[in-house]
């Protein structure tokens, strides 16, 4: 059954080649949500849609670049890998409202407000105060609305999130994290912001990494299977999604690069420490995208139909990209 569905990925950051794609390919996943930049200007992301650009033209046998759902159905019909583009942070639209249009129609599919810090529309999820989404913000999540441009809050904080929720006319989406009852990490969500985040129709994408588990790198596929499970009985299956956070092949620079960018003279160290400062232990039952196949037994094993498991694993997703892409007329 795993073959015939449409299989979702909904966060990625690894390291993109030839090898990377064949084995995406060779996983069964249908669509990756590829983050394209994280602390980049509005110029270097330009950068960044060439170099994938290159990339599709120099892969066209393995991979698609994704505008709408039906990209990821034709993707899925021709036996290639579907990319969707996302950015980790505002960035990309610098200080200037007109960029979220720009951007939108060049492929940015889905933009965080916030990577960790206060940002010009809202609050990150590291800071000590959350003043919520600003002015700038409001307007934002407005013109992202208008130009089906899809809102992730997965590196904000509490009010803020709460706030883009609200002021959405549309769902939006916590593409990678988890509730905060399953493991107390800062960039995991509490009750309150799952519950009005499915509340309006909103996705939740269930990270894998490792900081962002109970136990850790040690945290086994049941532990796991069973957050989701729980996430099911309080929220509805039908609200949840696999966002793994994966980060395949990628040197430390990467790493310090997404925790400090150009902001900070010092470390910062995320959610890890000064004697635990690089990337953490991959899961033994998710090392690369084939772990997906994992989670699909491990979730029918423990209960789910077939139905909520298709849904966990790419069709809720699915739903989501096709009501969210949509311009308003």
């Amino acid at each position: 059954m795993y073959q015939d569905e449409i299989i979702v990925d909904g966060l990625q950051y690894s390291r993109w080649d030839r090898a990377y794609f064949e084995s995406l390919k060779d996983s069964g996943v249908t669509a990756v949500h590829v983050t394209l930049v994280y602390h980049e200007t509005a110029r270097e992301t330009l950068s960044r849609f060439a170099e994938w650009n290159l990339h599709f033209e120099r892969n066209s046998d393995l991979i698609v670049p994704v505008m709408t759902m039906d990209d990821v159905r034709i993707a899925k019909q021709q036996g290639k890998v579907g990319i969707f583009f996302g950015a980790q942070n505002c960035s990309p639209i610098d200080d200037e409202i007109g960029l979220v249009e720009v951007m939108r129609k060049l492929g940015l599919l889905i933009m965080q407000l916030t990577y960790n810090n206060q940002s010009l529309l809202a609050t990150g999820c590291y800071e000590q105060e959350d003043s919520g989404v600003t002015r700038f913000g409001k307007q934002v999540i407005e013109e992202m609305n208008r130009v089906g441009m899809i809102i992730d809050m997965s590196h904000s904080a509490e009010r803020s999130t709460l706030e883009a929720v609200d002021l959405s006319s549309r769902p939006i989406c916590i593409s990678h994290a988890n509730p905060t009852v399953a493991h107390g990490a800062l960039r995991n969500k509490s009750d309150e912001v799952i519950r009005a985040l499915t509340g309006r129709g909103g996705l939740l994408g269930f990270s894998l990494y490792p900081f962002h588990l109970p136990n850790g790198s040690d945290c086994t596929l049941e532990a796991f299977c069973q957050m989701v499970a729980d996430a099911a009985n309080a929220y509805g299956a039908e609200h949840l999604a696999i966002g793994s956070d994966l980060c395949q092949n990628q040197p430390q620079r990467v790493l310090d690069w997404m925790r400090n960018g150009r902001w900070s003279k010092s470390l910062d160290y995320g959610e890890g420490s000064a004697s635990n400062a690089g990337w953490p232990a991959a899961l033994p039952w998710f090392r690369d995208t084939r772990g997906l196949k994992n989670i699909y037994k491990g979730l029918r094993d423990i209960g789910f139909s077939d139905e909520e498991t298709a849904g966990i694993l790419g069709r809720n997703w699915g739903r989501f990209l096709d009501a969210g892409l949509e311009p308003k007329k």
